[in-house]
């Protein structure tokens, strides 16, 4: 049986290095985190006249053919008071911004999979989806001895989003959780 075969470049230069970072506006330390390596990497793959090879070369081949995947990765600016990141272990899969007080809340997934999405298909949640999405993280309100859970937690009373900052909406023999910025 033959071996498959690529169509991916053996090598990339630092010429090609900096031609990426630049259409990216990136700066090396961002272009660092990006790809996942360190700064001073960045700096010596620039400045060296080698062949640089490894799974840069891939990389930059896949960033090359897809620039709307860069756009799709970003993290939009914070505008709303509340931020979450739903994660599937480590992969953040959807991003939810809130404003309690105008009851708005704004998404952006990360995944095509529905079943990692936070809201599922729903690309539109209203208030109240979110306020049903929280309670699906916590233990429910009718929970024996809840007084006693709620105690333990340092919560003066049932509110799923006090609830999910103590816990991070982690649920036993479940990958997902939610990473809370305000």
């Amino acid at each position: 049986m033959d071996e498959k075969q690529y169509a991916i470049p053996e090598y990339v230069t630092a010429r090609d290095l900096k031609r990426v970072r630049k259409f990216l506006k990136m700066t090396q330390k961002e272009f660092a985190s990006f790809v996942g390596v360190s700064k001073p990497t960045i700096e010596r793959w620039e400045a060296s006249e080698d062949k640089i090879n490894g799974p840069i070369v891939l990389l930059l081949n896949m960033i090359e053919n897809n620039l709307n995947y860069i756009d799709k990765l970003s993290i939009p600016k914070k505008e709303l008071p509340i931020r979450m990141f739903y994660m599937c272990k480590q992969r953040i899969c959807t991003l939810i911004d809130v404003n309690i007080v105008k009851q708005e809340v704004r998404i952006k997934n990360y995944t095509n999979n529905l079943m990692l999405r936070a809201f599922g298909i729903n690309e539109n949640p209203t208030y109240n989806d979110y306020v049903e999405f929280l309670k699906s993280r916590c233990f429910p309100e009718t929970r024996d001895k809840l007084k006693l859970v709620l105690e333990d937690l340092g919560l003066p009373f049932y509110d799923p989003f006090l609830i999910i900052q103590k816990t991070e909406g982690r649920m036993a023999e479940d990958d997902f959780w939610l990473k809370v910025e305000e």
